[in-house]
């Protein structure tokens, strides 16, 4: 096998979903522009992501496929990848969708669901999920209305009144149980946060945390959470010392029992972010991570956690969407939050070093010996990316001279 054939990588690609699953990165739907023409990823298709070998798959995917869109929201809960909402060439989603991930046979086959109780969301994009109890907790987003569904979690942006279709953003609570295939919606108490899209969430304990996003011409930089038990907002938390600035398509990942990474995104200046925060539930404050690299900045990318409390960002934008749509980004950012175990410093070592190691490695205990290979294919793949990256860079500034 050719070293660029196994060495491949997902496409570019913005507004897509992800997941982590075990020992695997699910990647799935998203666009991409080609030509200024807006160009959405094949839907029978699945990019998988070992994350011992650092290898890339795609695999087909069949049964009731969900549309080619950007903007859904994709959850795991016990191997299974739920998508809901999103946004294509005929509008708005609502509808949603599950593949099981642990699959025997190789096959993926998305179903569609159907026979649910209960009221689901109006038609929407760009919203988030918690995941509690096996649950798919769904708030915000921006997307359409007809006239008697107009009500104070939206906030209208747009309207056709021929059609008597409103746009705009939402800030409602919606809840699917997958047990019981059940939507409702929740009486929450306190006050809400303001509606918003390209916001993002994440869950610590019984507590689903949402932080940034946009309303208009705003970019919000305010956090907030919601118990997940009462269905109690908390108001706006008003945390001490500083704060990341506002922003829109970010990420927010828990790492550990009580703390938030915040990557990326696109400020209220709309310009491309590269910054990381850690918010610490312990202190309620705010800590920017130093020594982040400033040439790469990222937002409408994905973030998961991966099995060593790495965090692994894929995709995305380098650009400002909205006003230069070409810069969508095929790399993987790791970022270390949290040291890394003896074994895998000791694995990566010997990863990095395999030609130097080369006559001891036959001398490790057999039961270590699958994770070396994989180990010493992933610091190969990682070696022959970055001089493929380096040789496209330094050819496109020769091009531009």
């Amino acid at each position: 096998m050719a070293a660029a054939q196994r060495f491949c990588v997902a496409e570019e690609r913005s507004g897509h979903c992800a997941a982590v699953d075990g020992n695997f990165l699910y990647v799935w739907g998203g666009y991409v522009t080609i030509e200024d023409n807006e160009v959405y990823l094949p839907n029978d298709e699945v990019w998988v992501y070992e994350i011992d070998s650092g290898l890339w798959t795609m695999h087909l995917m069949e049964g009731e496929l969900p549309p080619s869109m950007s903007g859904s929201c994709g959850t795991c809960i016990n191997g299974m990848l739920y998508i809901f909402g999103g946004y294509d060439d005929k509008g708005y989603s609502n509808q949603l969708y599950y593949v099981n991930l642990r699959t025997r046979d190789g096959t993926y086959l998305w179903k569609k669901i159907q026979n649910f109780k209960g009221q689901p969301p109006t038609p929407r994009d760009k919203l988030s999920c918690w995941v509690y109890k096996d649950r798919l907790i769904y708030f915000g987003g921006y997307g359409c209305r007809k006239h008697n569904e107009l009500n104070d979690c939206f906030d209208v942006h747009d309207a056709s009144w021929e059609g008597q279709v409103f746009w705009g953003w939402n800030n409602d609570v919606h809840v699917f149980d997958t047990n019981t295939q059940t939507w409702f919606q929740p009486v929450v108490k306190n006050v809400a946060p303001q509606p918003r899209a390209a916001h993002t969430c994440a869950v610590l304990g019984n507590k689903g945390y949402v932080f940034g996003g946009r309303v208009l011409q705003t970019r919000m930089n305010d956090l907030h959470f919601l118990n997940l038990d009462t269905w109690t907002w908390s108001g706006g938390i008003n945390v001490n010392g500083q704060k990341p600035k506002g922003r829109s398509w970010h990420t927010l990942t828990a790492i550990g029992d009580d703390q938030l990474f915040l990557f990326g995104g696109l400020s209220a200046e709309s310009v491309p972010l590269s910054d990381g925060w850690i918010y610490s539930i312990t202190t309620n404050e705010w800590k920017q991570l130093p020594h982040l690299p400033k040439d790469r900045p990222r937002l409408w990318h994905t973030a998961c956690l991966g099995k060593e409390s790495e965090v692994m960002v894929f995709g995305g934008s380098k650009d400002d969407l909205l006003s230069l749509d070409t810069g969508h980004c095929n790399d993987l950012l790791i970022f270390q939050i949290q040291p890394y175990s003896l074994l895998k410093l000791c694995l990566d070592n010997i990863g990095k070093n395999a030609t130097l190691l080369r006559s001891q490695i036959s001398w490790l205990p057999r039961k270590l010996m699958q994770q070396v290979l994989k180990k010493i294919t992933f610091w190969t793949a990682v070696k022959h990316r970055h001089e493929k990256r380096t040789q496209t860079e330094e050819r496109d500034t020769d091009n531009a001279d």
